[in-house]
């Protein structure tokens, strides 16, 4: 019986181990996917600031569109 109790003990230590190892492991790809997310995020960043950056050249054309506009209308 004594043998038993620590076979079981034994056991349930190799359980918790295992089960641990397991724990890690789903951390460590959850950790890796949450990176590759966060990646993505980084390059959508950086495109959207392209395109403010292209949006903020288009409204200087415009503006100096305009002023021409305006030079050609008032005769200036």
């Amino acid at each position: 019986m004594e043998d038993g109790l620590k076979w079981l003990d034994k056991l349930t230590q190799e359980e918790a181990r295992m089960a641990t190892a397991q724990v890690l492991k789903v951390t460590h790809t959850v950790n890796e996917r949450v990176k590759g997310v966060a990646d993505r995020v980084v390059d959508v960043d950086d495109r959207v600031a392209g395109v403010d950056n292209r949006v903020a050249g288009i409204d200087e054309r415009v503006r100096t569109v305009q002023d021409t506009v305006a030079v050609v209308i008032n005769g200036t």
